[in-house]
């Protein structure tokens, strides 16, 4: 949830917010604003009852308290605040955003979007109401209105930096290259050290960083005072800057220093995953037969290495008339951390509990979650890779489900996730030897369970689609239950959004040169010694 806008008061006259507010108690609400936003709960709290107390009932005071309880994740008591001071102040465009933040931390999506629309309704000149309503829109999917809403924020605040950034992503997912390009170095020129921007830039595959990018990279790693998220993203950007032109020893040195950065903060544990990844595996081994063997075949889902190709496999899937491309969806997740929550143990602590019929219900609470992908076509797809761990998991709660493991070349797949900034931390792509054990853990497991059941997972090769398209898309889409459709062997013009850092490459049809590794020689040697290839140093 994104933190909500604590506005500190200022005189009474100057603040119509503020009218009805006892004077005394200006200094109270001014003291609880500072505590909300250093963090200090108690403080805060202790603040605003002493304000409450001089004015009962006061809409900011509620409003603050809303924001109060929605810090702490306290979304019920956030929303009944928040609902108490529209009720009162209804024009109040403030409280109906901090609203909207409530309702979608409390899962209340239809509500937090009315509320946000109504924001922006209420102040359409003020840009942060048009900011907060894009970037839910984009979380959310939905790009053409993210677009609509971020456009309206960057033209009424050009200087605040978020806007084009998030604006850029919007188009890029939308495959609107040029537009994004603008907007991404609109941002630079703001700020030439930002990293957001030339991560947005260097994420646009197709379209080579030109020299004067390389220039322009390694003067700004070189300004003083830079944080280390934008020097981070900078150093990635600068590896796709001198690959693009075809300085390999470079390229490789700038990203092994990002990486480095990048792991030295969010370090990853091999050892720990594998044994997390051994017992999930051996416990979903023995789960209950399900109770409704059907249940779920409306999804697809596509697991695997990130940068093996599921983007791919997605696009064509999102080509046929009856598949709807939702990309990488956080419900399953979802799902089981609500069950985790309700049974107050995680996930491998009450597996063996759980019976065909909480399975069966929590395979019904995922279909009611991503039911709006389903509104205009009766298959959808959810590609997120690392959902591979829960193949088994998938097997007792959503049986009916079909799932497409994708697999590209390890070498080249592994490679690809080492020059791939990612987001979701620690992870494992950050050291060659890291990303060789995870692609170990990974192709031991679901080798398992594919040659268990061939019939609900199908191992699909990137290469042998490069090979021979047409046959390997007559057979994915026949293992996925779905007829042949020629729209699948035209992808690349499927319109849709693509919110991956694989939008650019999808949008074009096959390309059989994407092999890199090679070009690295002996410096890849440690990814090849631990996935079992022979080294060439």
């Amino acid at each position: 949830m994104p933190s909500p806008i604590v506005e500190q008061p200022s005189s009474r006259g100057a603040e119509p917010r503020l009218d009805g507010l006892a004077p005394t108690a200006l200094p109270h609400l001014q003291a609880a604003a500072h505590a909300i936003r250093d963090g200090a709960e108690s403080a805060a709290r202790q603040a605003l009852d002493a304000a409450l107390a001089l004015a009962p009932a006061h809409p900011e005071l509620l409003r603050m308290f809303g924001i109060l309880h929605a810090r702490a994740q306290r979304h019920a008591e956030a929303c009944a605040a928040l609902q108490q001071t529209v009720a009162q102040w209804p024009d109040y465009a403030l409280a109906h955003a901090d609203l909207g933040n409530a309702q979608f931390a409390a899962g209340e999506t239809d509500a937090a979007f009315a509320s946000w629309r109504q924001a922006c309704a209420l102040a359409p000149r003020a840009p942060m109401p048009w900011f907060n309503l894009g970037r839910h829109l984009q979380l959310h999917g939905d790009t053409a209105a993210a677009i609509e809403a971020l456009q309206q924020a960057h033209a009424l605040a050009p200087d605040f930096l978020p806007a084009p950034i998030l604006l850029g992503d919007a188009l890029v997912h939308a495959g609107r290259f040029d537009e994004a390009e603008a907007r991404y170095r609109a941002a630079l020129a703001l700020h030439p050290a930002c990293g957001d921007a030339w991560r947005g830039l260097a994420n646009i595959k197709t379209r080579p960083l030109p020299d004067a990018d390389r220039e322009r990279l390694a003067t700004a790693l070189r300004l003083p005072g830079l944080n280390a998220a934008d020097r981070i993203a900078m150093g990635f950007a600068l590896g796709k800057a001198c690959e693009d032109e075809g300085h390999y020893e470079q390229a490789f040195a700038a990203l092994n220093q990002a990486n480095a950065e990048l792991r030295q903060l969010h370090p990853w544990n091999a050892g720990a995953f594998r044994t997390h990844a051994d017992a999930l595996a051996a416990a979903t081994a023995r789960l209950p037969p399900p109770a409704d063997a059907q249940l779920g075949r409306e999804a697809i889902f596509i697991v695997g290495l990130p940068r093996s190709g599921s983007t791919l496999f997605e696009q064509i899937l999102a080509a046929h008339p009856d598949v709807e491309g939702a990309s990488e969806l956080p419900d399953l997740e979802q799902v089981l951390g609500e069950e985790s929550a309700r049974r107050r143990q995680p996930l491998l602590q009450w597996l063996a509990a759980a019976t065909a019929g909480d399975w069966q219900r929590l395979g019904h609470r995922y279909l009611e979650l991503t039911a709006r992908w389903r509104r205009h076509r009766p298959r959808h797809t959810d590609k997120l890779p690392s959902n591979w761990l829960l193949a088994g998991v998938l097997g007792a709660m959503l049986p009916g489900a079909r799932i497409v493991d994708a697999r590209r070349d390890a070498l080249e797949a592994g490679w690809s996730c080492y020059k791939q900034q990612f987001y979701r931390l620690p992870h494992f792509a950050c050291t060659l030897t890291d990303i060789a054990a995870y692609i170990r853990d990974y192709e031991r497991i679901m080798g398992a369970w594919q040659a268990a059941e061939p019939q609900r997972i199908r191992l699909q090769r990137y290469e042998a689609l490069l090979a021979e398209p047409e046959r390997e898309i007559h057979n994915l889409l026949a293992f996925c239950g779905l007829p042949f459709d020629p729209a699948c062997l035209d992808y690349h013009h499927a319109k849709r959004s693509v919110r991956t850092a694989s939008a650019a490459q999808v949008r074009r049809p096959l390309q059989r040169d994407t092999a890199r590794a090679g070009r690295y020689g002996a410096l890849l040697d440690p990814l090849r010694f631990g996935l079992g290839l022979p080294t060439l140093g």
